[in-house]
């Protein structure tokens, strides 16, 4: 999740729920699979916090359809962020890479919201120091638009226009006890 969308929001109204979550992970897993013709070679990387718990739900449901295990892991991308010295310093998160690396494969990033697209340069930085994947696609559980580098999803869960004043706040069960997506007001400092 970017940083600019980690303000409160107010009168937030849920847009998706747990069941939609759900529907939409498994639409996106029946994409990959299609897309990437039997998921042999797929490699799930979730952007801490909530990208690496979506990118295991994901290697669930691809599990499911393509009935073999998908390897999934988690790409860490803070010291590769270029705001850095414009936000109050965050703890690391975890860098998980599974065991046969990502050389040649198929590296599906998995975040939870894509908005100006920083995060996924970010995270596109971190896999060069990491290897070589053989092709990088990005899946996302919410598009709310306002990019602001030439980066496209390939796998969306929903698209949410949304303007500058608003916010998309994404809680799951194993962070926030609830699946929800909400969209609300930001709130304005005093």
């Amino acid at each position: 999740m970017d940083r600019q969308q980690d303000t409160q929001a107010s009168d937030a109204r849920p847009v998706l729920e747990g069941p939609d979550i759900a529907r939409v992970l498994t639409r996106i897993a029946h994409e990959i699979v299609e897309r990437a013709k039997g998921a042999d070679d797929v490699v799930l990387l979730g952007i801490p916090t909530r990208g690496v718990f979506l990118a295991q739900r994901l290697a669930a449901k691809l599990e499911e359809v393509t009935d073999r295990k998908i390897p999934v892991g988690s790409l860490d991308i803070t010291m590769y962020r270029d705001d850095l010295r414009m936000h109050p310093p965050r703890a690391l998160a975890r860098t998980d890479i599974p065991g046969d690396g990502i050389d040649g494969r198929l590296v599906v990033l998995v975040d939870d919201v894509l908005f100006s697209g920083r995060t996924i340069r970010a995270a596109l930085d971190a896999l060069n120091d990491i290897g070589r994947p053989r092709a990088v696609q990005l899946a996302v559980l919410v598009d709310r638009g306002h990019r602001e580098l030439p980066i496209r999803a390939d796998y969306v869960g929903k698209n949410i226009p949304t303007s500058l004043r608003e916010t998309v706040k994404v809680q799951l069960a194993e962070e926030d006890g609830r699946d929800t997506v909400l969209l609300g007001a930001k709130q304005t400092s005093q």
